[in-house]
Formats: C-alpha cells, structure tokens, sequence
C-alpha cells in the first residue's frame, strides 16, 4: 500500500510540474499576431476593404477608387455639413479620409504591397511585419549613394579652388621676395620680354598697364622656374578626394604589391637598402608624411644619408641630439625667458594682491 501510495503521488507531482512547464513555455513563446494589427498599414481594417477594391486589382482600379474615395469624402468639400451620405460629421471625414489616403499608400507601392500581402498571408509573423513596415517608413526617400556622391563632390570643389587659392598666395609672396623678383626680372630681361620698345599713338598704355604686365611676367616666371612643395605647392587634379576614392582601389592594390616586394628583396632576400628606401625608413622614423618630407632641403635629406638614419640607433641618437639643441634655444630665447619668467612670477595659479 505504501509504495502504491508513493507511486502514485510521485506520477501527480510530475503531472503537475509537466503542466508549470508547459505554462512556461507558452508564456515565453513569441505570441502570434493577428492579420490586422493596430499601427500598421490600415490599422484592424483591410486596406483593399478601404478603397473597395479586390487584392486582384491592379494599379489603375486603385487610383481610380482612391479619386472616387478621396473626393467624396475630402474634409474641406464638406466643411460645416455632414461630410458623406450617411451623415457623418466633419470629424469622422476627416478620419476617413486620412485611413483612406493610408491605404493608397500602402497599395500604390509595388513594395510596400507586397509586405501587406505577406502580412496578411502570414499572420503569426507578428516582429516581422513591424520590421519590414518601419524599416520602409523610416528609409531616407533620396538615395544615399546619390546624397554621397554629391557630398564628396563639393568637398572635392572646394578642396581644389581652396589649393588654388594657396597656390596663387604663394606665388603673389614669393614675387614680392627681392631674391627670386630679381632673379626672375633677369631672366625676363634675357627673353626679352621687358625690353619692349614704347609704344606711340593709340596703341600707348599707361604706366599701371605696364606695371600690371610685367607683374604678370614676372609671376609666371616665378611658377615655372620655382618647385614650390608642402602645402602651397600647384594642386593637382589627382589630389582631390574624389579621385583619391576612385584610385583606392590601384593605390591598395599597388601597395600590396611594394610591400610583398620589400618582404622579399629585404626580409628573405636580404638586400641592401638603396637610396630611396633609407629615405623612406627615415620619414616612418620621423612620421613625416610624404609631402612634408619632400618639403625639406636637399641638403637636409644627405645629412639624413650621411648619418645613416635608417638605423634605428643611430636615429634614436640623431632624435636626442635635436632634443638638446632645441631645449638650448629655448633657453637661449629672450621670448622663451620672458614666458618662464612670466610663469614663475604672474602665471597661473598666483594670486597677486596690489596694494594702494
């Protein structure tokens, strides 16, 4: 009798811990929705009830109802009288209107038609139909790559006037520079284009003419006989961003290629470094890109060589050398000495009471 007893209260505990899980389970499991769900689309009603058309209908049928529906019960048609044939008030137009205006958005699109037809298909995909219904609600309405392209292009507009700009700065400075005026007044004077005869009569300029002229003559020697290089130098189309992001691309692929190069002529191979390479490890050195490395004097890049930079000792030295000697300049600067002593007496952090 016992052990039936206990048979038998052990097979109700696990009936009843079978149905706790069960409840569980079916608390946890995503419910299923319904087809019509509020906030989407038409709300409880059918969109294609709204307009009184067939799901068969094609796009012309649903703008011809929509027109019908739309002028029928147009809020400002009915202003102050019952809006429809059934005496509805201006409110409840109003309402009708916009539900049916809802469902010819919904219906006119070959997309957003589809999705509502799936929903209604497939009601028990409840998360589903409000990813695909705000995911096309809230999608930009012009096309992002179009919003990109414009972007970079007026970026690469006013990037290439704006190095234009420096250019012709640069240009109008160095022709005030007596070192390269003169040098490029020489030169002019050689091609003969200062050394016009005057001119008599009618075709006679007056002499801020002239000035103007030979500025001009002297500026385009200056741009042709000049390498101006850093931030001034003469733009070039391929510098913009616009080619830069269609040349990635080559350039990545052209990077590859140099770098699986050094690998081997320098790593496996072993070879020694030419000239431009131990250029190129002294600039990583210094972290330098490449126009302000090629920005440097001639002079500069062989004390670079002669040093043997490229080591990486040897530039560590080199790198404490130029600490040194700028801390002695900025100690050996009456600007420098009048900023600590600044510091020291009147800087931050004291507080100077003056008496009368």
């Amino acid at each position: 009798m016992a052990a039936a007893a206990r048979a038998l209260w052990g097979g109700a505990r696990g009936r009843r811990w079978l149905l706790w899980w069960l409840l569980a389970a079916a608390a946890l499991a995503p419910r299923p929705a319904r087809a019509l769900i509020e906030g989407l689309y038409c709300g409880r009603q059918v969109c294609y009830d709204v307009l009184g058309v067939s799901r068969a209908a094609g796009k012309a049928e649903i703008a011809r109802a929509y027109r019908q529906l739309a002028r029928q019960y147009h809020p400002d048609r009915h202003r102050g009288e019952p809006a429809g044939p059934g005496g509805e008030t201006l409110q409840t137009a109003h309402e009708k209107f916009l539900l049916i205006a809802t469902a010819y958005e919904t219906l006119k699109d070959e997309e957003t038609r589809k999705d509502y037809d799936y929903m209604l298909d497939h009601p028990e995909e409840y998360y589903s139909h409000y990813y695909h219904y705000y995911s096309r609600r809230l999608a930009p309405k012009v096309d992002v790559r179009i919003v990109i392209l414009v972007t970079v292009c007026a970026i690469s507009v006013f990037q290439f006037f704006s190095w234009w700009s420096s250019y012709n700065e640069a240009i109008n400075y160095l022709a005030t520079v007596p070192k390269y005026r003169i040098q490029a007044s020489e030169i002019a004077r050689q091609q003969g284009l200062l050394n016009r005869a005057k001119e008599k009569g009618k075709n006679r300029r007056s002499k801020e003419e002239i000035r103007e002229e030979e500025e001009e003559i002297i500026k385009d020697i200056i741009k042709n006989k000049i390498d101006i290089k850093g931030g001034y130098q003469k733009p070039k189309i391929y510098d913009i961003l616009l080619f830069q992001i269609l040349l990635a691309p080559f350039y990545l692929c052209k990077y590859i290629a140099w770098y699986c190069w050094w690998i081997y002529c320098f790593n496996i191979k072993g070879q020694e470094y030419g000239e431009e390479e131990k250029l190129y490890i002294i600039r990583r050195y210094m972290k330098m890109s490449q126009s302000q490395f090629d920005s440097l004097e001639d002079n500069q890049k062989e004390t670079f060589l002669e040093r043997q930079l490229w080591i990486g000792e040897n530039y560590e030295v080199y790198k404490q050398e130029q600490e040194e000697e700028l801390k002695k300049k900025m100690a050996m600067d009456p600007r420098w000495k009048r900023y600590r002593r600044w510091m020291r007496n009147e800087g931050p952090g004291r507080l100077t009471f003056i008496d009368d």
